[in-house]
This record gives C-alpha cells, sequence and structure tokens, in this order.
C-alpha cells in the first residue's frame, strides 16, 4: 500500500484513492514485456456466448466527452486496476495495462493473462510505451474533463475513454454505469448485461441469506490501514463507499458516521477512533500491504484489544485479494465474503 497519511485532508484521500487507493505494488518499469494475448484465459470467457456488437460507436464518457470509434474497441490499453478488471470480465485482454503486478496482489476477481503489456504507474504511464502497443482506444480513470493524465492522452490519434471511478452519492450505481460504458466502446453490451444480471442476483441472494441468519447485531465497519511512522492509520469506508453501500445494500447497517470524502465515501481515524463505534462488528482488508500489516501492529495496543468487537472475536478480514473500488465481479467478492462473514 501506498502510505497516504491520515493527516491530509479528506480531500487527499480522494487523490489517494485514485493513485493508491488501496495498495500499489508500482515499480515505474518501463518494459513492455510480450504480447498481448487476443483474449482471456479464464473457463467462464472460454465459454462464453455473447455477441459483440460491430459498427461505428459514439458514445459519450463519464466527463461528457464524445468518444468516436470506427468499431468496437478490439486492443484497449487501461491505466487503472478497475478498469483493467472490467475489460476482462467483458473477456477482452487489454494489450497494456498500468502496473500489473499491484493488479495481481490486490484484484483477483479477474485474472491478468500472461504476456499483456507494462506501461509502468498508474499515474505516470511510459507513453512510448503504451502507444507502442498500438492500441485503438485507451482507458483512463479521471477527476474532471481537465484532468491531466487526459490532456496528456488526447495530443495522441487514439482515442481516450475517461471514466468516473467513484462517486459517493451511489457507488453500486456509479460501478454499474462505468461497466456499461466500457462494454459500448467494446461492444460488448450483451455480455455486461449478462454480468449485471448475475451481480443483482447474488446481491438478492445474499440479502436473504443474511436475513435469514438473524444476526444479533446488523452493524459494521470496514476498513483498510497501513503502518505510518509507527503509529497505525487507518481508513474506514463510510457512507457513499463502494464496500459501505454493498453491506448496506445486504440488509447491514454501516457504524462509521464521520467525515468522508465525496467521490470515494473514505474516511479518516485512529485507534481511539474506533471506540466511537459501539458494539459495531469490524470487516477489514485480507491483502497483505508489502509495506507492512496494520492488524499486527493493532494487536499490540490494548485500545484495540478492548474493543468490544474485538474482544468477542467479531473483528473479521474478508480474504485477500478483494479489490474495494473494482467492478461488479469484486462487487461479488465483497458480497460473499458479507454472507459468509454473517452466516458463519
Amino acid at each position: 500500500m501506498r502510505k497516504t497519511s491520515l493527516t491530509a485532508t479528506i480531500g487527499a484521500l480522494a487523490a489517494a484513492a485514485l493513485l493508491a487507493a488501496c495498495g500499489t505494488t508500482d515499480t515505474g518499469s518501463d518494459d513492455t514485456g510480450a504480447a498481448a494475448a487476443t483474449s482471456p484465459a479464464s473457463t467462464e470467457c472460454a465459454a462464453d456466448t455473447t455477441a459483440t456488437a460491430t459498427g461505428p460507436v459514439e458514445l459519450t464518457d463519464s466527463f461528457g466527452r464524445t468518444v468516436k470509434l470506427d468499431q468496437p474497441a478490439a486492443k484497449v490499453a487501461v491505466l487503472e486496476w478497475q478498469q483493467i478488471e472490467d475489460v476482462l470480465t467483458l473477456c477482452l485482454t487489454p494489450v497494456a495495462v498500468a502496473d500489473p503486478e499491484g493488479y495481481t496482489l490486490w484484484d483477483t476477481a479477474e485474472k491478468l493473462p500472461a504476456g499483456v503489456i507494462d506501461v509502468g504507474t498508474r499515474g505516470e504511464p511510459n507513453l512510448d510505451t503504451l502507444y507502442g502497443a498500438a492500441p485503438d482506444l485507451v482507458i483512463v480513470e479521471a477527476y474532471t474533463k481537465d484532468d491531466e493524465i487526459i490532456k496528456k492522452l488526447e495530443k495522441y490519434d487514439v482515442p481516450v475513454l475517461a471514466t468516473k471511478g467513484a462517486d459517493a452519492a451511489d457507488p453500486v450505481q456509479n460501478m454499474r454505469d462505468l461497466f456499461l460504458l466500457i462494454a459500448k466502446a467494446t461492444g460488448r453490451d450483451e455480455r455486461a448485461a449478462a454480468v449485471l444480471a448475475e451481480f443483482e442476483s447474488a446481491l438478492a441472494e445474499g440479502k436473504q441469506r443474511i436475513a435469514d441468519a438473524k444476526p444479533t447485531t446488523t452493524d459494521f465497519v470496514y476498513f483498510d490501514g497501513w503502518v505510518d511512522g509507527g503509529n497505525v492509520a487507518l481508513r474506514p469506508f463510510g457512507q457513499g463507499s463502494l464496500v459501505g453501500e454493498l453491506g448496506e445494500a445486504l440488509g447491514l447497517t454501516n457504524a462509521w458516521t464521520g467525515e468522508v470524502d465525496a467521490a470515494y465515501g473514505l474516511g479518516q481515524t485512529d485507534i481511539e477512533g474506533m471506540t466511537n463505534v459501539g458494539d459495531a462488528t469490524f470487516y477489514y482488508t485480507g491483502t497483505k500491504d508489502p509495506s507492512g500489516d496494520f492488524i499486527t501492529e493493532l494487536e499490540k495496543n490494548p485500545i484495540w484489544t478492548s474493543l468490544p468487537a474485538v474482544e468477542q472475536g467479531r473483528a473479521e478480514a474478508f480474504p485477500p485479494g478483494i479489490w474495494t473500488f473494482g467492478g461488479p465481479r469484486s462487487a461479488q467478492q465483497v458480497i460473499d465474503a458479507y454472507v459468509a462473514a454473517v452466516t458463519g
């Protein structure tokens, strides 16, 4: 996880979420690697029978920019993990991606096939390597239509699809909308509809299973964290976070009521701040950050060990590799993790 000081403002946390949201293993490598495969090796995609649209494509991206393609994009370069996942879910392998090592660690919803070209970091990709992969579309994540990464890429003669990775006003719908946008750009609308139907079914089934389990408490807080200068920094996923809203859609109650940013719904606190959530159950990332294990440090602190959820054995890690800023497949992993935790 790239360390982000919790003394920063909530707005800075939003920026951290875009480039370092929960982790990174960016190496700055400019290696190009081998040529990408033409389709994912997943068993699911090998059996996929949904159609790919043909003909010209004209769409409006997340920031009101018109994107025109002579035909659906088949050779896409992708500069953010959620969008990498989405492209793979649509049964298309990117020709190039940013930080594939980090993606492989933090996002296990879709496996990235070997041979995809590595263009370096998400924040500062190597443009020579990127365009050397000859993409017919570059997919980026941005904050505004004037984002610096869009300006850089628009200088090249390749269409740029700028996407909005998060929106705390409705993070689940934003996740759906982003997935559908990429599907339209790649002609994979039919596949996208099938995937989203599976997501809705998983959500409905998960909600029923939790209701049937009749948990003694439905209050929860999901968080991640890191060790910063010997202190543990915690980041609760509050109202407007994808993980938080998925929990509430399952019938649980997000107990974190502190201030959060307007994009990702992320808060900031320390160990003492967790005393304000009462008897809420704790869930946290199970992915081991290369920079250190914040849970190991928490367990050394008597404030942490005296919290009701910890004393009563209600502090539980989600399975590793769940990307908490991901697409429909990551969202299904989140649903499964909640259900497994609540129903035992």
